[in-house]
């Protein structure tokens, strides 16, 4: 089964802006990943609010705010 790599995202977030190219660098061709806008979710802002941008694995969140790239390449050569 593919990994599930989500970025969870708002509009007008500055640090969403900056982790969508490291998400989409780390995952390249070989990892799908998805955009959530927590915005259009109550229960997924009530859960990430003011943490945004995350990144998950699977469900485990592997960064917040700042995206490190070796923590999400990490995170996918643990499962």
């Amino acid at each position: 089964m593919p990994a599930r790599v989500v970025l969870y995202t708002r509009p007008g977030c500055h640090l969403c802006d900056e982790a969508r190219p490291v998400v989409a660098s780390v995952c390249g061709r070989s990892v799908a990943w998805e955009e959530v806008d927590i915005s259009a979710d109550a229960a997924l802002t009530e859960r990430y609010g003011e943490q945004i941008p995350v990144v998950t694995v699977d469900e485990a969140v592997v960064g917040f705010w700042r995206i490190d790239p070796a923590r999400v390449k990490a995170a996918l050569k643990r499962r």
